[in-house]
């Protein structure tokens, strides 16, 4: 499956179906009768036994999804914009065709897939700002602008998730950003945060920035800075950062939805919403050579 459309046209631009067809693989192309998850349980009924997926996270946690329900392979090609899950699991992402080579001699690896509802995703379920950002009109044109429009409201202490987070040290209520993923994000060194050196530790893992008491001069400055204090499973509820692994989170509240972004796609969640995570539940094929590894030193730290 390939989205023409994920990344400005990477697909084309580095001629990913030609090369995938070249190697014996099926192409099919999604379009607005063909979404990724239909075309992916097509394939199925047709006998494929390995599912690949071109395109951004949407497109890859589309796929995930059948490849898992199915006990199929999976072989990822980063051609999306971020390309978080590909970069984590150390393709290359300035030659994505490279990732091609799993189809020839690919190792086989579990992962795990978190989960939300009767749905998963691959890499993080977001409340805030940014949920609010991908509900823009022209989010995908212009990101900058459709962040700018609604940071405001946030950045006054005007605008915050209206929840309530159970966590270990307590109940933290409408705070201002909520991020939920597929095993815990690092922060302990500024040059690595946010990047996963594990999709296997079968554990979730969330941020929660709870809206201060005098509005921030720069929001997402202060939401690294607080991050920067504070090691995953570190930080009290009366701190300004929460963090902490868990194999389930709660959002709960009096609002009958929230607006969420699911590996980078909008939709409207009803409370309560509660997010898990399967173990393994992902087979994948991974080519040989990843360097986007990170070295086994940055891994220890």
């Amino acid at each position: 499956m390939a989205n023409p459309r994920s990344g400005g046209g990477k697909t084309a631009r580095y001629g990913l179906v030609r090369r995938a067809e070249d190697m014996g693989a099926q192409v099919w192309t999604t379009s607005a009768e063909g979404d990724a998850a239909s075309l992916a349980r097509t394939a199925v009924e047709e006998g494929a036994q390995v599912l690949g997926v071109a395109g951004g996270d949407g497109t890859v946690s589309a796929v995930a999804a059948v490849a898992a329900d199915t006990d199929r392979s999976l072989v990822v090609v980063p051609a999306g914009t971020r390309n978080h899950f590909a970069r984590d699991l150390g393709l290359d992402l300035r030659d994505p065709g490279r990732a091609l080579d799993a189809l020839v001699d690919g190792e086989p690896a579990q992962v795990d897939l978190g989960v939300i509802g009767s749905g998963v995703f691959v890499n993080n379920v977001s409340f805030g700002m940014y949920a609010d950002a991908l509900l823009e009109p022209g989010y995908r044109e212009d990101k900058p602008r459709a962040f700018a429009a609604v940071a405001p409201d946030y950045v006054k202490g005007k605008q915050w998730v209206e929840a309530r987070v159970d966590t270990p040290w307590g109940t933290v209520e409408f705070p201002q950003v909520v991020l939920i993923s597929n095993n815990p994000y690092h922060l302990a060194t500024p040059r690595w945060l946010g990047r996963r050196f594990s999709l296997t530790t079968g554990q979730l893992g969330a941020i929660v920035l709870k809206r201060p008491t005098q509005a921030p001069p720069d929001l997402l400055r202060h939401l690294r800075g607080e991050l920067r204090q504070h090691k995953r499973g570190a930080g009290p509820a009366d701190e300004g950062a929460v963090t902490w692994s868990a194999p389930g989170i709660t959002l709960h509240g009096d609002v009958q939805y929230l607006d969420a972004g699911i590996d980078g796609e909008a939709v409207r969640l009803p409370l309560p919403v509660l997010c898990g995570i399967r173990p393994g539940a992902l087979r994948m094929l991974l080519p040989k050579d990843r360097p986007g590894i990170p070295p086994e030193r940055a891994v220890r730290h």
